[in-house]
């Protein structure tokens, strides 16, 4: 197995570089094709993300990825030399491995790269440029990472802000199937944190923001409605969870309102969440039972302890990618490598057939006893002879120089491969 990997990353590239590299979704077929045109390339795969673009090939060398990648976006070698890695064989597979699992990811433990990755795949299959090499690794990359979702907590935490939202809710609530959300003030992260309780089962959002055009253009966003900032004291009691970013100068939930809230509520717990600089609800509503205020502190903690628990499954997610890869090298190498030994048997057994017939006539006449003892004393001698070649070459095909030392023995014994 031949592979090169020729890439930049969010670890290597500023943005504007990244964005002058990748490649348009629509060309894709035409930029695949373009590559396997090169000398050497026999397949190849191009993974194109916001954070990263990768070209995968089987090739001997990685300077024709390098040469396509400048060529197709017209721009000169040395000016994104330095941002470029450079990947060979055993390299390529545990680097895959781990970009396909999330581990090579901005945030650890995200699920968008695994599509984006199956996508890139799917894409180099329809234009038909995968053949068996980069299909065996691709393959196996899909199987690996599913196995480090199923097997470590490495997604099983909220690592944003407006996700730690939803976690907070579940504990406070458990089922949010049913709930209400209100949004106070038409903010980015208050419409995420709405999204992601939405797809928790919330079923009401209600809006509220002091231009109404913009409560009602966010309500539109979740089949919610729209209610005036005005009127806010007044719609409070409907919500089970309210999301508050307004930027206002001074508290916009009172502990007199909260109060007024629960009682309305006859007590049934309301989760509010202040993300807010400065923030909108006053602290003191804590005081009050069953309200729950947490404000962006409280989360961003969450947020951190969620990093440490995901950095923490990281590590043995990195512990099954070294078994993993081990174990792929194993069987590739060992698969490459048979057609070598069995063109080698062949060969030797059919010099021994060729011998044994040359003799014949020296030989006389041999009894069906005494033929079997010669067949039986001469393929011992080959299999003597060939017993410590075969050891080694199957020894050695594990190495990353594997595939020179089956060249070696094919010149040696002067064999061809079937």
């Amino acid at each position: 197995m031949q592979l090169a990997l020729v890439g930049l990353s969010h670890k290597t590239a500023p943005v504007e570089i990244r964005e002058r590299l990748a490649f348009e979704s629509g060309r894709m077929g035409e930029a695949l094709h373009s590559l396997t045109a090169y000398d050497g390339i026999s397949e190849a795969m191009i993974l194109s993300t916001c954070n990263r673009v990768e070209i995968l090939a089987s090739a001997h060398r990685n300077d024709p990825l390098r040469d396509f990648l400048c060529a197709w976006h017209r721009v000169s070698p040395d000016s994104v030399a330095h941002y470029l890695y450079d990947l060979r064989n055993h390299d390529v597979i545990r680097h895959l491995f781990r970009v396909a699992s999330s581990l090579d990811s901005m945030m650890v433990g995200e699920p968008q790269i695994l599509g984006q990755v199956k996508e890139a795949y799917r894409t180099a299959y329809d234009a038909g440029t995968v053949g068996p090499e980069i299909g065996s690794l691709l393959d196996r990359a899909l199987v690996v990472a599913k196995r480090i979702r199923t097997e470590t907590g490495i997604a099983h935490s909220a690592v944003s802000v407006s996700y730690a939202a939803v976690e907070l809710a579940r504990k406070i609530f458990g089922d949010l199937r049913g709930k209400s959300v209100m949004i106070i003030g038409a903010s980015k992260m208050g419409e995420l944190a709405a999204r992601h309780l939405r797809r928790a089962g919330v079923s009401m959002v209600l809006v509220t923001n002091r231009t109404f055009d913009r409560a009602v253009e966010m309500a539109q966003l979740f089949d919610g409605a729209a209610i005036q900032f005005d009127h806010l004291g007044d719609h409070l009691d409907r919500a089970d969870i309210v999301i508050s970013s307004t930027g206002a100068p001074h508290f916009v939930i009172t502990k007199p309102d909260a109060e007024r809230v629960i009682r309305k509520r006859k007590n049934e717990p309301v989760f509010l969440i202040d993300i807010a600089v400065p923030r909108d609800i006053d602290p003191a509503v804590n005081d009050i039972d069953n309200v729950f205020l947490y404000d962006i502190d409280d989360l961003q903690q969450t947020v951190d302890e969620n990093l440490r628990s995901r950095l923490d499954e990281a590590s043995r997610a990195e512990e099954i990618i070294d078994r993993e890869v081990l174990s792929f090298c194993d069987r590739e190498q060992a698969r490459e490598v048979a057609p070598t030994i069995v063109a080698l048997r062949e060969s030797v057994e059919r010099l021994r057939r060729e011998a044994i017939e040359r003799n014949r006539r020296h030989l006389g006449p041999l009894t069906p006893q005494q033929q079997e003892a010669v067949d039986r004393i001469t393929q011992s001698m080959i299999n003597s002879l060939l017993h410590r070649p075969i050891s080694e070459l199957k020894h050695l095909s594990r190495t990353p120089e594997g595939h020179k030392y089956a060249e070696l023995i094919r010149k040696i014994f002067n064999v061809r491969e079937p």
